[in-house]
């Protein structure tokens, strides 16, 4: 890693507060429609990651969100009993299961997604194309140090 002598512990706590609170924001926008379909977190979460990862396996899943099992399954026995997933043998493999957004899935995270955009959308246009590229990457170090 490279020394960062310029940035000192009290700039490094505003980053680190910076991301806690966007990350705050940006999940506390859609929460009126998830009440709306009793819905939380943990399933806005699974819905965010079944809609990017389209047929993603239970395992993948709970790698991704790295939860238990038994949380996972709550969280999917709840998708399902609401008729938002859809799932799929593997052709390969019969026990595993790829998991997709139903029509109705699609339809509730869209709602969702269209909420939680509005307040990234407005950054990023109110930033230039090279600041976006660099936000990018530099959240891409954070999550993985060897980036």
């Amino acid at each position: 890693m490279k020394e960062l002598l310029y940035l000192k512990d009290e700039q490094l706590k505003g980053f680190i507060e910076k991301i806690f609170v966007t990350y705050r924001e940006s999940f506390n926008d859609p929460k009126k429609i998830l009440k709306k379909y009793e819905l939380g977190t943990a399933h806005h979460k699974s819905l965010h990651l079944i809609s990017f990862y389209k047929g993603i396996t239970i395992s993948q899943l709970l790698n991704k969100l790295n939860v238990t099992k038994q949380s996972l399954n709550r969280v999917l026995n709840d998708l399902k009993k609401l008729n938002l997933l859809e799932f799929k043998k593997d052709a390969k493999d019969s026990r595993v299961r790829h998991i997709y957004l139903s029509d109705k899935g699609n339809k509730i995270y869209g709602e969702i997604f269209v909420n939680q955009k509005k307040r990234i959308y407005k950054a990023f246009l109110n930033s230039s194309a090279k600041e976006v590229l660099n936000f990018d990457l530099v959240l891409k170090r954070i999550l993985d140090e060897k980036f």
